[in-house]
């Protein structure tokens, strides 16, 4: 059975996500569909590449990982597939395979330029249905991604903000937040230990200062805000029974790209939120 995954900036009262798969079920009503995220910020690129990174790994090999956040759609930015050593991914050429090239390393990457894979009729607004889930489709069914176009060597890139070291402050920035509230940052275990070197930490997010790091969420009071190394092996900021971007002091929609301070604590450890 071939796996066809979709993550998308569209939401869910609209009926976009089901044309989707109206489409790749009509191609090939063998396949199974499964969704990754449809939250993701509009229009936000670099949203959809992190959770993209983040949620391939666990699906089986040959998985087809359709993503679509193109505020670019209708203009002149190109319809790829880009292929991994595990994976196939459709969607646009705006930056949102960056994170996946840049840490899998892609074997090939496909300008699709074959309309025979796409609807016969292509929409400026909607290449979701009008091309990458037509071209999944055809993936889930055995054709080869060189039949559907040319091999290109110049992806777009998407600006990716690493952690920086600026004296005794270790800065990083937050990349999503969740949908229990929690703040992801870009500041993984790593380079959190390395900067570190033994010593607990102080983070402050917006209005929020938080001293020392936790194993789980229960560690911290009722409503206490907690820091904490997360499933994805990147720091989290949380609040116990309560969602820390509503603590954070900043309006919802600027919460992602906020920067993030953390400073090596040497004093006893006492917890402020």
């Amino acid at each position: 059975m071939s796996f066809i995954t979709l993550t998308t900036d569209f939401g869910l009262s609209d009926a976009y996500v089901a044309v989707m798969k109206g489409v790749i079920l009509s191609i090939n009503p063998d396949v199974r569909i499964i969704d990754i995220s449809h939250n993701i910020k509009a229009g936000h690129i670099a949203h959809a590449g992190y959770v993209l990174k983040e949620a391939c790994p666990f699906f089986p090999k040959g998985t087809i990982h359709v993503a679509v956040v193109d505020p670019g759609v209708g203009n002149a930015r190109r319809p790829v597939i880009v292929v991994t050593d595990d994976y196939f991914f459709v969607g646009p050429d705006n930056g949102i395979f960056w994170p996946i090239i840049t840490t899998c390393g892609p074997s090939e990457i496909i300008h699709l330029t074959k309309p025979e894979f796409f609807l016969s009729a292509i929409s400026k607004t909607f290449h979701g249905r009008d091309i990458f889930a037509p071209v999944a489709a055809h993936l889930s069914k055995g054709y080869e991604p060189k039949e559907m176009g040319l091999i290109i060597k110049d992806p777009v890139k998407l600006e990716i903000k690493t952690p920086r070291k600026k004296g005794n402050i270790l800065f990083g920035e937050v990349i999503r937040v969740d949908h229990f509230g929690n703040i992801i940052t870009n500041i993984s275990k790593k380079v959190l230990g390395r900067f570190l070197k033994g010593s607990k930490p102080v983070i402050k997010a917006g209005d929020l200062i938080i001293k020392d790091i936790v194993n789980s969420y229960s560690e911290a009071g009722m409503g206490e805000a907690l820091v904490l190394i997360g499933s994805s092996d990147y720091l989290e900021i949380a609040v116990n029974r309560g969602r820390a971007a509503d603590f954070i002091g900043i309006a919802p929609y600027k919460i992602i790209g906020t920067e993030i301070e953390v400073r090596r604590n040497t004093n006893p450890i006492t917890r402020t939120n």
